[in-house]
Parts: structure tokens; sequence; C-alpha cells
């Protein structure tokens, strides 16, 4: 048995200044922009407590929106998910690049925002 759980709504941002975009979307969605990002290439836009999470990702391909689906064990959710049909694009350092049939890319992540293990569907 393993658990996965929709996670982030992730905003990938290719070029221009990342927090320039944060701020941007944190306006048009009316959220805050976390304070002290931990990483340079990410931004969390703050919402409430229940709202899906939504993280800004500067990155080197076309911009582009893609889901994160957490998940406690990556291996087992990839099996479930190349069973429904989506192919793995990328084995990356911490996280699978997937593509749906419907050639929608999204990405297998390790629990990133809090009240995983509430809200997670369990799969046997």
């Amino acid at each position: 048995m393993h658990r996965s759980r929709l996670g982030d709504l992730v905003i990938d941002c290719e070029g221009g200044d990342i927090d320039d975009h944060a701020v941007f979307w944190a306006g048009a969605l009316g959220r805050d922009v976390e304070a002290a990002p931990k990483n340079p290439r990410y931004r969390r836009l703050i919402g409430r407590d229940g709202e899906i999470g939504i993280l800004l990702q500067a990155v080197e391909h076309p911009s582009r929106v893609h889901l994160d689906i957490e998940t406690d064990d990556p291996e087992k959710e990839v099996a479930r998910l190349e069973k429904l049909g989506a192919s793995v694009v990328s084995q990356l350092a911490g996280w699978t690049v997937m593509e749906a049939a419907s050639g929608h890319r999204f990405c297998v992540v390790k629990p990133q925002l809090p009240g995983f293990d509430e809200a997670a569907k369990a799969w046997t």
C-alpha cells in the first residue's frame, strides 16, 4: 500500500525575474509570496488553509503549468500511473517527470505540503 494526493499547481516561468513573476501571480490570485524562499528557483504563493498549493518555478523550457502529485512511495506511484497510461519523461533527483496519454506533463514528488497524512488516498 502507498498513498498519494494532488500537491501543487506549478507555474513554470521561462526567463525574466522569478520574483517579478511571483509578484504578478500573487496579485492575480490574491495570495502572498513566501517570505524566505529555500531555493532561488522557486517561489511559493501562500493562500488560505485548505487551498491548493501554488508554486512558481524558474525553468529553461517554455512556460506552462503542471501538477505535482505527492506520494509517500514514488516508485509505487509511478508504477500505478504507468498502468493508467502515463509514461516517464525523466527521472530527476527527488522527483519524476511524467506525461499523461493526453500529452500533459506532471511530476511525482514526495510530500511537500502540510496535511498529507490526513488527505492522501491509499492505494493497494
